[in-house]
């Protein structure tokens, strides 16, 4: 069933996996973070006034929208993410670590760089989850990387990004040693960590 919403905010849900689970290894490990980002997910449908009753993914692990509601996870050791809209989204949460140089080259070409005025290991991240989380929004996996482009940074939390030439505006947010992302579609976030 599907409630409105009551404006055109996202409210994405970022929780702190607890420790116990972090020692956990393999296919339990795995479980333990797909549990804890499904709860973030939760709270983001509670947040936004919407409700999902499942989960379907496509063959090849897309998320599929239920009754008009669009939904995005995301996952990483220590920490978990999820989001729920009436319009595509993408969520992407990202470890700020050491990156090789290589990497950078991988992640976005020189004219990309330029609009941060060089390659840094933070801007790095930042390019990594936007792309990522516009590709989960369009339903593509990194196969897709090529066509993601970014094409304007505004400032430390807003950039535009195209995917085949249409418009992905994204904002960003900084906690700790985290970095996430999120498809914005010009609309209000409400990041909940």
């Amino acid at each position: 069933m599907t409630v409105s919403c009551p404006s055109t905010t996202l409210y994405p849900s970022i929780l702190s996996v607890p420790p116990i689970d972090r020692r956990l290894r393999g296919r339990e490990k795995v479980l333990a973070l797909s549990r804890h980002a499904r709860h973030a997910l939760r709270m983001s449908c509670d947040r936004s006034n919407l409700e999902l009753d499942r989960l379907p993914k496509s063959e090849q692990g897309v998320p599929l929208p239920v009754n008009g509601i669009h939904w995005s996870l995301s996952h990483k050791p220590a920490i978990v993410g999820g989001v729920a809209a009436l319009l595509p989204v993408g969520l992407d949460i990202e470890t700020i670590r050491p990156v090789k140089d290589g990497l950078l080259a991988k992640v976005a070409d020189d004219d990309e760089w330029q609009l941060v005025g060089g390659r840094s290991p933070s801007d790095f991240f930042r390019f990594w989850t936007a792309k990522e989380a516009v590709l989960k929004a369009v339903g593509k996996g990194m196969a897709g990387l090529s066509r993601c482009r970014i094409v304007a940074v505004t400032d430390n939390i807003h950039m535009t990004l195209t995917y085949e030439n249409a418009p992905w505006p994204v904002e960003h947010c900084w906690f700790g040693s985290h970095v996430a992302a999120i498809t914005t579609h010009d609309w209000k976030v409400c990041w909940s960590i």
